[in-house]
């Protein structure tokens, strides 16, 4: 199936079909042992590798189509597909693989006085929806971290990476077949019409979890419109603050890898900020470093004052994630100027301070309430393969549930047991 316009009833009943497969799917996976997971997931990875040429191949089409359609270089980088980033995807389920299993954990036991033993123990969500744009390699992550966590998936992954994600299906659902396990476990939402979105978003009977990975507009939609629970992946508008008692070669190398290393990731640093008491002296060489690697920087009047090369920045700026080789900068008094700044513009994605003063570092990761909080590193970090999670769905900015990279463990919720021995209660 591709983008041909389908009849309302026709995707109410594709979606449905879907949902009953994954809801089906979800209770095999949930008494699946770890080692035929492990072995489904070390067999996506050999499938993935195999098929290395067949993933390029499909992965030119959608580059030519993104190309015609005359998309942004960011969006090109992150649809583009290379022997290294099928590599990356391999490697990511390998990773996954070797995971402890989150799924019959025991996270917390204790008795009663009257002899009931009581545990909270780890089980899986069941099924669950992610919503994603051009990034095709999501489709590997998703389905694997799904799978490690005894969960099914429906994935709808964006037009642009309709046939990438397409056949990175097929890898993973190899698979699941050479293990025994049906392929129904890992979906996707076989069209490009976006009303099957609409669709999915209302399947609170098959779906217990949505989470959109994607531009603002796609989020905001989902929070308009969906009726089952969601984990919340807002726009990645995230900052770094130069302290007055920073290093200032150690803030020269954060920076120009924050921004400049993948400006189309949601961990890229969107906003710059940076101490009155030092500006003078250490901007000016980081500015030189942007503008060199092919940034466009723009600033406050005074950061103009230190360049010719900088652009006049606009009240919007602040606000805009760029996903682009833009940045904003700003110069501040102090501190708690700083972290008013990021609690007015920022999304709660990441935000971190550069300073040698570990009490300056202390209160600003305190004072935050940003899914990840960051001293003396790049933004880029921002990644659950980066945190020892193998792999992520996405960076969660809710507070209910999961928050931060979406990981194995976040993709299970708990149950109680309680054991007893005739105990009736008086």
């Amino acid at each position: 199936m591709d983008g041909t316009a389908l009849t309302e009833t026709a995707i109410a009943e594709m979606m449905k079909d879907l949902g009953q497969n994954a809801r089906h799917a979800s209770r095999t996976l949930a008494g699946t042992d770890t080692p035929r997971k492990n072995d489904a997931l070390n067999a996506a990875a050999e499938a993935l590798r195999e098929n290395t040429e067949t993933i390029k191949s499909a992965n030119a089409k959608d580059m030519a189509a993104a190309q015609k359609k005359g998309l942004s270089a960011a969006m090109l980088d992150r649809l583009s597909l290379d022997e290294s980033r099928i590599a990356a995807m391999v490697n990511g389920l390998q990773e996954i693989a070797a995971l402890s299993d989150p799924v019959g954990e025991v996270i917390s036991e204790w008795s009663r006085p009257n002899g009931l033993s009581i545990e909270r123990v780890r089980m899986p969500l069941g099924v669950i929806g992610v919503i994603y744009e051009s990034r095709p390699n999501v489709t590997a992550d998703a389905g694997g971290l799904c799978l490690k966590a005894g969960n099914a998936c429906i994935l709808r992954g964006g037009s642009e990476s309709f046939h990438s994600s397409r056949a990175i299906l097929s890898a993973l659902q190899s698979g699941l077949r050479e293990s025994g396990l049906p392929e129904s476990a890992v979906q996707m939402v076989p069209t490009t019409d976006r009303a099957a979105v609409g669709e999915m978003l209302t399947m609170t009977g098959h779906i217990d979890v949505i989470v959109p990975r994607g531009g603002q507009s796609l989020v905001e939609r989902v929070m308009r419109e969906s009726r089952v629970p969601t984990f919340l992946h807002l726009t990645g508008l995230c900052h770094t603050y130069i302290h007055s008692a920073a290093d200032a070669e150690k803030a020269r190398q954060i920076i120009i890898n924050s921004k400049m290393r993948r400006t189309g990731i949601c961990g890229a640093m969107e906003t710059l900020l940076i101490d009155e008491a030092i500006a003078s002296q250490v901007l000016p060489p980081i500015i030189d470093d942007l503008i060199k690697a092919g940034c466009e920087v723009r600033g406050d009047a005074a950061v103009q004052g230190l360049s010719p090369n900088v652009k006049p920045a606009s009240e919007e700026d602040w606000d805009t994630e760029y996903l682009d080789a833009i940045l904003s900068v700003k110069i501040l008094k102090n501190l708690d100027d700083a972290i008013a700044h990021i609690i007015a513009h920022g999304s709660e994605h990441t935000d971190a301070i550069i300073t040698e003063d570990q009490s300056s570092a202390d209160y600003f990761m305190d004072a935050l309430s940003s899914a990840i909080v960051m001293h003396n590193t790049s933004t880029q970090f921002a990644d659950g393969g980066e945190f020892g999670m193998g792999a992520e769905i996405g960076i969660a900015t809710g507070k209910l549930h999961a928050r931060g990279p979406v990981g194995v463990e976040q993709l299970t919720t708990f149950k109680y047991k309680v054991r007893g021995n005739g105990q009736i209660r008086p």
